[in-house]
């Protein structure tokens, strides 16, 4: 009875501590996912709508319960891994009947036909004394390989909010696109019917009606396309939120923010931050353990082991003191031939850890190559929206000269209807331009692996 206390007791030291270990490990993982939301940056847009979007992602997309599915997948891998470094115990029973029908015989000696019980009621424990380290080195392996999971994880995060805020503003702004355009069409229609009244006068040639009608059907054309773009980027933002059907609300463009003094130069270093640069990393370190680990398998492995339980022939005579076992014994192995299976799988190792380090260097040139090409893509931007403020600012200016020629009767009404088209395909332009900007700075925010880019502006310039 004491030795069952005592098994019971540290049974209760080894358990409660681990159950406490994973509340405690699932609660940081829960915080470590809401940081990869990085709701302080979007906050910057300024936009409760988009915000909330974000949050309703973080709770039903598919792609981010998967990712989080498979740290919990990995996290069982590496517990099932340190078992290994673990003594085992196991309870075997075996109760039988033997039935002996035939007389045998042991030279002189002779043994009739009987039958008997035999009980066995054993506890067996067996250890692998760990003495080269490999069983630790393979659970390292392990984490390093949950480490790389983690990653992928943010990696998810980042590209995912990244892609949906994108497709966000997108939308909006073939919201505005298309509210411009109907305007167009409508200016047109009145250009296409003064040009129509001209022509059937004779003030206008046939051509000149036909050219107002072409660009009339253009008009409606581009129209039809962003109709559709709108539509299917409903549809995918409805994918992102797991939402089958209905309306996707958004903001309006007039209530866009526009983020001013974004960093336009950054400190490479920053890579270090990103998923995949922290993935090769670990991969590396998983490979060294991996390589070591195949070299040690070249090397004895030591297994003790023992039994305690009970042996009788007769139920009655089962807890009797003369009915207990004891066996203990050390095992070792070692395998003198293997068919060269052992050097191939040391030799395999060693080219993946070089493969490893081939991509850690790789990666590392692509990650810059990102953060360059994503920097000059968004100062590009930059440029390209102050130079449409420029010049919708000057056609606004002309805009007004001919309202005023119109005032004072210098101008026709058709010229105010060809100026108020200009100025508005003008205004398409900046449009674009805009949202364009504000979606380069979210591939600036990419490259930098999810970082708020206003701590850049102070930390890494």
């Amino acid at each position: 009875m004491k030795k069952i206390l005592i098994c019971l007791l540290i049974f209760t030291f080894l358990v409660f501590p681990a159950y406490a270990k994973k509340k405690q490990n699932e609660n940081e993982h829960a915080k470590e996912t809401v940081q990869y939301m990085n709701l302080e940056w979007w906050s910057n847009y300024k936009d409760d709508i988009l915000i909330q979007h974000l949050k309703n992602l973080y709770e039903s997309n598919y792609d981010l319960k998967n990712a989080e599915l498979k740290i919990k997948e990995n996290e069982k891998l590496v517990k099932i891994q340190f078992a290994n470094e673990l003594p085992q115990l196991t309870f075997d029973g075996y109760i039988a009947r033997d039935l002996r029908s035939s007389v045998q015989r042991y030279g002189n000696m002779v043994i009739p036909s009987y039958a008997q019980n035999n009980f066995q009621l054993p506890l067996t424990a067996s250890y692998e004394i760990d003495i080269w380290g490999k069983n630790r080195l393979k659970t390292k392996s392990t984490e390093q390989y949950l480490e790389m999971v983690k990653q992928a994880e943010r990696a998810t995060y980042i590209a995912l909010t990244s892609d949906f805020t994108a497709e966000y503003l997108n939308l909006i702004k073939c919201d505005k696109l298309l509210s411009i355009q109907n305007e167009l069409i409508d200016i047109q229609k009145e250009i296409t019917a003064k040009t129509q009244d001209k022509f059937e006068t004779g003030l206008a040639s046939v051509n000149e009606l036909y050219a107002e009608q072409k660009m009339l059907a253009a008009m409606k054309e581009e129209k039809n396309n962003l109709e559709e773009k709108q539509e299917v980027l409903i549809n995918s933002l409805r994918v992102y939120l797991s939402k089958g059907d209905g309306e996707i609300e958004r903001n309006n463009y007039e209530n866009l923010t526009f983020l001013e003094n974004i960093p336009e130069k950054i400190n490479s270093d920053i890579i270090e931050n990103r998923p995949d640069f922290i993935m090769q990393e670990a991969n590396i370190k998983r490979a060294g353990y991996d390589a070591k680990i195949a070299k040690k398998e070249l090397l004895p492995s030591i297994i003790v082991f023992g039994q305690i339980g009970l042996n009788a022939y007769r139920l009655d005579s089962l807890f009797n003191r003369y009915s207990q076992f004891v066996n203990a014994g050390v095992m070792p192995s070692f395998d003198i031939f293997s068919g060269g299976r052992k050097m191939a799988f040391l030799k395999l190792k060693k080219f993946q850890y070089d493969e490893a380090l081939n991509n850690y260097q790789k990666t590392i040139l692509e990650d810059i190559k990102e953060l360059n090409v994503s920097l000059q893509e968004y100062k590009t931007a930059k440029k390209n929206y102050d130079e449409s403020i420029e010049r919708l600012n000057l056609q606004t200016k002309t805009y007004n000269l001919i309202l005023d020629k119109k005032e004072i009767g210098s101008a026709a009404d058709i010229d105010v209807l060809y100026n108020k088209e200009d100025f508005l395909i003008t205004q398409k332009d900046e449009v674009s331009n805009k949202i364009n900007c504000l979606i380069s700075a979210i591939t600036v925010y990419k490259a930098v692996g999810g970082k708020n880019l206003y701590e850049l502006s102070t930390d890494n310039l």
